[in-house]
Order: C-alpha cells, then sequence, then structure tokens
C-alpha cells in the first residue's frame, strides 16, 4: 500500500485547535517533501502547506501564522497543527507525497492520497 493514512480531525468550535498526522503504513518516508491539501464541499482542493526532508515548510497565506506543518521522519509521521480555527478552515483534509519538480503549491505533482479526515469548525 502507497497511500497515505490521515487521522486527528474532527469537530471543534471557532478559535479551537487540531492537530492532524499523516502516516504511510508498511513504508517508511523518503527524502520527498510531503504537502498537506483540503477540500471544502463544492471548491476544488487546494494547497496547505508542505514540509521537505530536511523541513523546509511553506504555507497558504490562509493559513500561515496560524498551521505548523512537521514531520519525524525516524517515525515516518507527518503532522498539521491547526490552531486559532476558522469556519473557513472546514474541509476533508489530505496528505500526499510530491513526486515531481516544481513549486509546491502544484497539486498536480502530488501522489499517494489518501482518504482524508475531516475537519468541521462551528461558529
Amino acid at each position: 500500500q502507497m497511500e497515505f493514512v490521515e487521522s486527528g480531525g474532527g469537530l471543534v468550535q471557532v478559535g479551537g485547535s487540531l492537530g492532524l498526522s499523516c502516516r504511510a503504513p508498511g513504508r517508511t518516508f523518503n527524502s520527498n517533501t510531503l504537502g498537506w491539501f483540503r477540500q471544502a464541499p463544492g471548491k476544488e482542493r487546494e494547497f496547505v502547506a508542505s514540509i521537505s526532508w530536511f523541513s523546509t515548510t511553506t504555507y497558504a497565506d490562509s493559513v500561515k501564522g496560524r498551521f505548523t506543518v512537521s514531520r519525524d521522519n525516524p517515525k515516518s509521521i507527518m503532522y498539521l497543527q491547526a490552531n486559532d480555527l476558522k469556519p473557513e478552515d472546514t474541509a476533508l483534509y489530505y496528505c500526499a507525497e510530491k513526486l515531481s519538480s516544481g513549486p509546491d503549491t502544484n497539486t498536480a505533482l502530488y501522489y499517494y492520497w489518501g482518504q482524508g479526515t475531516q475537519v468541521t469548525v462551528s461558529s
């Protein structure tokens, strides 16, 4: 199995926090960049954050200062700490691995998408 498995989503009130995790069952992380994406109902999947093997990070403007991406390479787990959540953060959150060169924000460069974990922020 190459696909990732996301977990940690849930229902939270405005201003609350959630910690998401991303694992690759049966395999270890390699040196590729990993990314978090999200898709809200009726909208296209959008970039949230990415992290390189050496933990260089990139964030979408909409989450900068509120979300933090990290990875534990020996444990092959990637995390997304989401703070100060807003109703517009409500979406299905996915993780994936970047296999082609190009901007980290380009969804088409990522593979091994999981089923996602739902984040719902209530006002």
